[in-house]
């Protein structure tokens, strides 16, 4: 999280008023610390505490069977409901997920989004208008796009089919 901030080791430690050597200990695992410090880290770094303290080891394979997979999330009224297909890992960017688009006569999203991230999609099933920083672009199964999500963006049905589209939100570590 430093790194996606751009930040330091020596400007985070200023911060929190500890030494640029503990802060390294701390963030390679080589020492412990007290919650007071690390909830200065976590204030500095813009996450929450909770986030610092877990300790859930990062895993080289993460398997998620759909059975154990939460059902769609949102609601279909608004245009979409989605499936997180894996727990975004603390360390990486990637946010892997099914958007469901809803069928055009339920549809009753007309207002486009912004979000942050990047975005990846790839059409898994149907058709979709995808709306983009003012332009309409026909999308079928088997396309696919990579775009800026601040920029304005809207998943538009073509029929009453619905889609499904698998979506890479990316956050970028430069950002």
């Amino acid at each position: 999280m430093r790194l996606r901030k751009k930040l330091t080791q020596q400007q985070v430690a200023d911060e929190c008023g500890i030494s640029k050597s503990l802060l390294s200990k701390i963030e390679n695992g080589q020492t412990a610390s007290a919650i007071a410090t690390l909830s200065k880290i976590s204030d500095v770094l813009e996450v929450p505490l909770s986030w610092v303290l877990e300790e859930k080891p990062e895993q080289d394979l993460v398997l998620l069977p759909k059975a154990k997979r939460p059902s769609k999330i949102g609601d279909e009224n608004m245009g979409y409901s989605y499936e997180l297909l894996a727990n975004r890992s603390q360390y990486t960017g990637i946010e892997p997920t099914i958007i469901h688009v809803t069928p055009k006569d339920m549809n009753l999203r007309e207002d486009t989004y912004t979000h942050s991230q990047d975005e990846f999609i790839y059409i898994l099933e149907g058709a979709i208008y995808l709306l983009y920083n003012g332009e309409k672009h026909y999308m079928e199964k088997g396309d696919s796009a990579y775009f800026q999500g601040s920029k304005p963006h809207l998943f538009v049905p073509v029929n009453n089919d619905g889609a499904e589209v698998l979506t890479f939100f990316i956050t970028n570590p430069m950002d």
